[in-house]
């Protein structure tokens, strides 16, 4: 019985192959997708310190907007002035970014919308 239960174990070469095929496309697919997420999050704690300055309270919605936009750019975000929406309310400053990353996979092409805001 000891000599059948390796035997009945043991998977196919085939199988083991295709399996790391397929953990070789998420690597692949997670490397070029990774660096997006992690541009929007360094944009979104930008966004937040912004509101968060006492300064930028009193500052003009346009001197705003270019710091964005400015930010973006290091960041290499595809990002406009049109992108930007402040908006002042009694209270504080709300700060809100709508954009999209294309990123081309191996075979196919997607677009990750992005969302980052802050308010105080």
């Amino acid at each position: 019985m000891s000599e059948s239960a390796p035997a009945a174990s043991r998977l196919p070469r085939w199988r083991v192959a295709v399996g790391c095929a397929v953990l070789g496309l998420l690597v692949v697919i997670s490397a070029r997708l990774a660096p997006s997420y992690l541009r929007n999050y360094q944009l979104q704690q930008f966004v937040e310190e912004t509101t968060q300055r006492v300064a930028n309270q009193t500052a003009s919605d346009d001197v705003l907007r270019t710091q964005i936009v400015e930010k973006a750019a290091e960041l290499d975000l595809p990002i406009k002035a049109d992108n930007v929406l402040v908006k002042r309310t009694a209270g504080g400053l709300r700060i809100d970014v709508r954009y999209a990353v294309r990123v081309d996979l191996p075979l196919y092409t997607v677009s990750l919308h992005f969302y980052p805001g802050a308010e105080k």
